[in-house]
């Protein structure tokens, strides 16, 4: 009985990461690319979940850099291998696993490491 709890164990376990697609970060790509263009050279790889361009919040354009979710991790892997470094309309474009951004809460201020933000309540008397 113990052995078939734990393969029942093994095979949620499995599944709970088979629903986690591989995200990659696609840097340095061409500003008039759009989003089914870039889908189109990841598909030839293998399944594409999505590919996502990020744009400018007030001017529309294009910042240069995206991300595409693969569903298998194989074919995002060689994916990265293959294009990584690879010319596209005449850039060469940076492909690699996208990883979670970190988060510095460092407040305001300026380069030279000044303070700013926080709210500091001052002695009234």
């Amino acid at each position: 009985m113990n052995g078939l709890l734990l393969v029942f164990k093994v095979k949620t376990f499995i599944n709970f990461f088979k629903q986690y697609k591989m995200n990659i970060y696609i840097g340095n790509l061409p500003f008039n690319m759009g989003e089914e263009d870039l889908r189109e050279i990841f598909e030839e790889y293998g399944e594409v979940s999505s590919a996502k361009i990020i744009s400018d919040k007030m001017t529309g354009r294009s910042k240069g850099f995206g991300f595409v979710e693969m569903e298998d991790d194989e074919s995002a892997n060689n994916a990265i291998k293959e294009l990584n470094n690879a010319e596209v309309s005449g850039r060469n474009i940076k492909v690699n696993e996208s990883k979670p951004r970190e988060n510095n809460f460092r407040g305001g201020g300026d380069r030279r490491g000044g303070g700013g933000g926080g709210f500091q309540r001052r002695n009234r008397y």
